[in-house]
């Protein structure tokens, strides 16, 4: 399917793109990449654009002449700073699906895959796809959380309207892997204890008791499963989760397990650590006969030994929250 087709991915400097694009690669695409990141991040056999996605007319440059587009750019970070900064949030969010998904609409791109997330749901103890209209976003989740649920939004118009009914929905649960933000005022769990842990932070103090259970994947099972979605079900909407919840106690003691020198833990109740229980209902996903690959063990293992080794450019990430405005 992919053998010489034109493919664009938004944000494919990031963790889960540079696994999508080296996939497409190695399946035969030809890649471009729409990226805010320093050019020495993106796959050396890819085409690299470095734009701004809030600016239609680059959108435009970017969709122009391919056949397949998928959006991953979004606003990555913790919930501390989604709390904190809720429009570097919303804003941006907004402006990428907005105008990425127009472009590719006006350009006549064949297929789309649209990246949402697992903050589009409410709180409960299991996520199903068919369930998130019914419902608000948490509390925890909501400008990120409505955003993407706008770009949904924009999809179901565009079938309506113009019966363009190719583009996927995807929503990935708490996603991991190499090449992510790895700032530990912004980051998301797993980076941040990873980056606080091996630059040697004793004690290590992690906010709430542990006991808040998350679904994680890894980002090339993801970046796997897009794929799939794209090529036996466009237009079709799917979580993509483990399906099997992790306490966070549970991530700390394998961040542990892998270090030379133990550090002591401790618990700061005190503060927030979000919904309970986040896990999502991947049945859909199975039928297309998707499998997991990495298990999370190995997974957190691959991910601490590509930061000791990659030191020098894992701060070459663009950051909204520390830049004072987008290029």
């Amino acid at each position: 399917m992919y053998q010489n087709k034109k493919v664009v991915v938004t944000g494919g400097t990031g963790m889960i793109g540079r696994y999508l694009v080296e996939l497409l690669v190695q399946a035969g695409a030809r890649v471009r990449i729409a990226s805010l990141d320093d050019p020495t991040r993106a796959h050396p056999e890819a085409e690299f654009y470095q734009v701004n996605l809030t600016r239609f007319e680059e959108c435009l440059k970017v969709c122009d002449g391919a056949d397949y587009v998928f959006h991953l750019a979004g606003i990555k970070g913790s919930p501390l700073m989604a709390s904190k900064k809720p429009a570097s949030f919303f804003v941006p969010l907004i402006s990428f699906n907005t105008n990425v998904l127009e472009a590719a609409r006006q350009c006549s791109v064949e297929r789309c895959l649209y990246t949402s997330s697992v903050g589009v749901y409410s709180p409960a103890p299991v996520f199903y796809e068919d369930d998130v209209w019914t419902t608000f976003p948490s509390q925890n989740d909501r400008f990120a959380g409505w955003a993407k649920r706008m770009g949904e939004l924009q999809i179901e118009a565009y079938k309506i309207e113009y019966g363009w009914d190719k583009v996927s929905i995807v929503r990935p649960a708490n996603v991991y892997g190499v090449y992510d933000n790895f700032d530990p005022h912004n980051a998301m769990v797993i980076p941040s204890l990873i980056k606080r842990a091996l630059d040697g932070e004793n004690p290590l103090t992690i906010w709430g008791d542990g006991s808040p259970i998350r679904d994680f994947i890894h980002g090339r099972d993801v970046a796997r499963a897009m794929m799939l979605v794209m090529e036996k079900a466009p237009g079709g909407c799917f979580n993509l989760g483990s399906g099997e919840g992790v306490s966070i106690k549970k991530i700390v003691e394998i961040i542990v397990q892998n270090l030379k020198h133990k550090p002591k833990i401790v618990w700061d109740t005190s503060k927030p650590s979000g919904d309970k229980i986040r896990v999502m209902d991947t049945s859909r996903l199975k039928v297309l006969g998707f499998k997991l690959e990495t298990s999370i063990e190995q997974g957190i293992q691959e991910v601490m030994s590509w930061y000791k080794e990659n030191l020098s450019i894992v701060s070459k990430r663009y950051n909204v929250f520390t830049s004072e405005k987008l290029m």
